[in-house]
């Protein structure tokens, strides 16, 4: 379990995470929805230790992130940024092999061998491995960075909008490979997502941030309802029973 204590962020004087507190369940999909500005992203990178909070705690699986060495940290809990762009002119199995980074110090095993070979065929890699990634599509280059993710064998696995710059067909793929991962692996990931429907439809845990605080907290069919998405992103909502699935439709 991840637990949040209190905390925020700031810059100057605006206040961009407002002394949230929640806990994130071991296991499954959590996701963190909410209006643009909500603080989701920043939310994300205090829980890595991407960046500092100002005050407040988190602690995984009790470990207190402030206080636990890098090395037992990337063991326990890895992360996609959302600008995951690399300067480097890098192959897909480079990519990939950073993930065993902190297992092998840049000395990698056998062992850290099958690791990586795993992660490219689970994301279905395998043909692309020897290819650079300036050489990739946009989709193609997002599933490399997932499979480096996945490659650092984690119990937990943050993902900051995964789904951009992918079309419809790569983002239903990338979201059934999270929600596979988080079954197959018994990984706990967290995902920060604008589509109210992909949350709605492949999480187990949605969080809810709003203006800096959290919202709310719950299952899926606890928060997708339309008079309380109409209160967090301020426009009207219809939702739909679609075969088990809520499907919100706020185009009308």
């Amino acid at each position: 379990m991840i637990e949040i204590r209190d905390i925020s962020k700031s810059y100057g004087s605006s206040v961009v995470v407002d002394n949230v507190t929640a806990a994130l369940p071991k296991g499954g999909i959590t996701s963190i929805i909410g209006p643009n500005g909500a603080g989701k992203s920043t939310l994300l990178s205090m829980i890595a230790r991407l960046m500092p909070m100002d005050r407040g705690t988190v602690l995984v699986d009790g470990l207190d992130i402030a206080r636990t060495s890098g090395d037992v940290l990337a063991k326990r809990l890895s992360i996609l940024r959302q600008d995951n762009h690399m300067t480097a002119r890098l192959t897909v199995r480079d990519l990939v092999a950073f993930g065993r980074y902190p297992y092998n110090k840049g000395r990698p095993t056998p062992q850290d061998q099958d690791h990586i070979n795993q992660a490219l065929a689970y994301l279905g890699l395998e043909e692309f491995a020897e290819r650079f990634l300036d050489e990739l599509s946009g989709g193609q280059r997002q599933r490399a960075f997932v499979a480096m993710v996945l490659c650092q064998d984690t119990d937990y696995m943050l993902f900051d909008e995964p789904l951009n710059n992918l079309d419809i067909r790569h983002a239903v793929s990338m979201m059934k490979l999270l929600r596979n991962a988080a079954r197959d692996f018994g990984k706990t990931v967290v995902v920060v997502l604008h589509d109210v429907n992909f949350a709605s439809c492949y999480s187990d845990h949605i969080i809810v941030m709003r203006d800096g605080k959290l919202f709310l907290q719950g299952k899926p069919r606890e928060i997708i309802r339309p008079e309380t998405l109409e209160d967090i992103y301020g426009c009207p909502f219809e939702v739909h029973d679609l075969g088990g699935d809520l499907i919100s439709v706020y185009y009308g």
